[in-house]
């Protein structure tokens, strides 16, 4: 199933919008509010709960996955039988993150391609710890975008970067998971652009202490948060955790600027939570990138020569598209802030 957040200006809201499920084809399809579908097809959980509290927001969707999806399944297969008030066309409803709040969210560094070519682009060897273990950092989970204007302040245009990426979100709980069974934690995927301002990035990565205001300003997610199953006929076993054969492209201005594929990851999905849940117990709703594939980003094309110096500007419009995730659009807009920029002189941050 797709499963979207979206918001109708139809009906309660609340938080950011209501749970549907994407019907039809991606990016021109129907979304069905499932707690108004519900209650026309009178479902009811087991274990006591009610449908309000099943399908209050997305992250009791994956909290309450035993309770929910078989309720999900029953809503698409009677979709025909919906009224009117349940069934939104796709372009009548603004789609948020499916996802606004992740419990937290962690980014890794899994393409080997990405890293190695942006390490030689730097004119430094690739480091050999690459390939001891996955790493991963935390980035602001409370600054999760979805599809559509993207507003930034200006110093985070001073060398604005992409990154096309994937991302499982956590669907039950888990300790000490070993890569063999890590799959079974996730609830779905999505596409994830880790939007980088590069200026920033580099001058705070000085200081040892990793991306922070370079990365925290914004990660937008979606459009669709796709279950495990639906990725099915794409996935392929290894003793290393699940592989998915999914095409992935970026496109900026109409351009396709990049390619590649998600089967590439040098770490897969299931080796990055066996890292992460070492003595730490991952939680449903929490998300984890892959990291950006090869090719993903300016800051790579850039120092390849594959682009000349190119960074996003306002009114750019990047295109994703990962193969069975869909479409993820953003227009890139200045935030209009009351008050003075800091200023950019000497590279120092000043009111």
């Amino acid at each position: 199933m797709r499963l979207v957040t979206f918001s109708s200006g139809k009906g309660a809201e609340t938080g950011f919008g209501r749970v549907g499920i994407h019907v039809g084809t991606a990016g021109a399809g129907q979304v069905l509010d499932v707690r108004e579908a519900a209650r026309a097809l009178n479902l009811k959980p087991n274990g006591g709960q009610n449908c309000e509290a099943v399908f209050a927001d997305m992250l009791a969707v994956i909290r309450e996955e035993d309770q929910s999806l078989p309720l999900l399944r029953q809503i698409e297969a009677k979709r025909g039988a919906l009224p009117a008030s349940a069934v939104f066309e796709e372009a009548q409803i603004r789609l948020h993150s499916p996802i606004p709040r992740p419990l937290s969210m962690r980014d890794g560094y899994a393409f080997r391609q990405h890293v190695a070519a942006a390490r030689k682009n730097r004119g430094v060897d690739m480091i050999p710890e690459f390939d001891l273990f996955p790493i991963y950092y935390f980035t602001n989970h409370l600054a999760v975008t979805g599809p559509g204007e993207l507003p930034v302040r200006k110093l985070f245009l001073e060398k604005l970067d992409f990154e096309l990426e994937v991302a499982v979100v956590i669907g039950k709980p888990g300790r000490n998971l070993r890569a063999d069974q890590a799959d079974d934690h996730v609830f779905g995927y999505m596409i994830m652009n880790d939007w980088s301002a590069r200026w920033l990035q580099m001058e705070e990565m000085k200081l040892n202490l990793g991306p922070a205001k370079g990365k925290d300003f914004a990660t937008t997610l979606g459009p669709y948060l796709v279950t495990r199953d639906e990725l099915a006929p794409r996935r392929k076993n290894s003793p290393q955790g699940e592989r998915f054969d999914a095409s992935m492209k970026c496109w900026v201005n109409g351009k396709e600027v990049s390619t590649g594929n998600l089967r590439d990851m040098t770490w897969t999905f299931a080796q990055i939570l066996e890292r992460a849940s070492y003595g730490v117990t991952l939680q449903p709703g929490e998300v984890i990138g892959s990291g950006t594939v090869g090719t993903g980003c300016f800051l790579e094309l850039n120092g390849s020569k594959v682009t000349d110096n190119q960074w996003l500007k306002v009114g750019d419009e990047v295109v994703m598209e990962v193969e069975g995730l869909g479409r993820l659009v953003n227009t890139i807009a200045l935030e209009k802030v009351d008050g003075p920029e800091p200023s950019t002189v000497s590279g120092k941050w000043r009111g």
